[in-house]
């Protein structure tokens, strides 16, 4: 497995936040972490990128702890996270919010030699193309429509080059069209670039599209994981998220 997390807890200030958590990502595979709200799957992504420390349980990345360790390291190992709120740099053009990610992938944030304009820029120009958003290189990013700054944060994530990219609510607030076109990225970056995807969702109808497992969290705790039609067919699932019994 190229992630597997085991009885992972978390609580603040008395309140459990997640409790025996467990979930496991295999290499290039797409798994979906689904829960009402309040059932801890932010907070489970923020301790395994590192935002969170965790009380307890393991969080192993291609066999090796990453549990604790500062979300600088953890993002060098390979893993990049995309947060639920649009979190890009708003001054800057759409070119320049990728290229700072993949110049701080560099280490030549600090290069006082080369004017920061002239460097990485195919690498950059690459990437922009691969998301859609290369007509768009010249904008300011405080000027895009909110579905395209959804992308680009998903840009500056791979900027960073990982092999597990962490996608947080991906579609919170995109129109139907947004929507769309981020399901295609999403199944593009795993078929045609392998990248191995882990995301929550509450729209029920894009995780089963594009979930190949699923796991499922209900206060704190993991009450399943496995292929989408098991998880469906789960009557715990059905009576605790999905809102309905087996027969109904």
């Amino acid at each position: 497995m190229m992630l597997r997390v085991e009885n992972l807890q978390k609580s603040f200030d008395g309140f459990m936040a997640v409790a025996e958590a467990d979930l496991s990502v295999a290499e290039k595979e797409i798994v979906a972490v689904i829960g009402p709200n309040g059932a801890g799957k932010s907070t489970l992504f923020k301790m395994i990128t590192g935002h969170l420390k965790p009380d307890s349980g393991r969080i192993l990345f291609r066999d090796q702890s990453i549990a604790g360790l500062p979300p600088h390291v953890i993002c060098k190992k390979g893993i990049s996270l995309s947060f639920q709120i649009v979190n890009v740099f708003h001054r800057l053009t759409v070119f320049e919010n990728v290229q700072a990610a993949v110049l701080a992938r560099q280490g030549r944030t600090m290069n006082l030699f080369s004017p920061a304009h002239r460097l990485a820029r195919q690498e950059t120009r690459q990437i922009l193309d691969s998301v859609g958003l290369i007509n768009q290189a010249h904008l300011v990013s405080g000027h895009l429509a909110h579905g395209d700054q959804k992308i680009l944060e998903i840009a500056i994530a791979l900027g960073n080059e990982p092999d597990l990219l962490i996608l947080d609510e991906p579609t919170a607030g995109l129109s139907p069209e947004e929507t769309a076109m981020a399901i295609r990225l999403i199944r593009r970056l795993n078929s045609e670039m392998g990248l191995t995807i882990l995301f929550c969702e509450h729209d029920m109808e894009l995780v089963f599209a594009l979930a190949d497992r699923i796991m499922v969290m209900q206060q704190g705790k993991s009450i399943i994981q496995g292929e989408c039609e098991t998880v469906r067919c789960n009557e715990q699932v059905q009576m605790a998220y999905l809102g309905a019994a087996p027969d109904a």
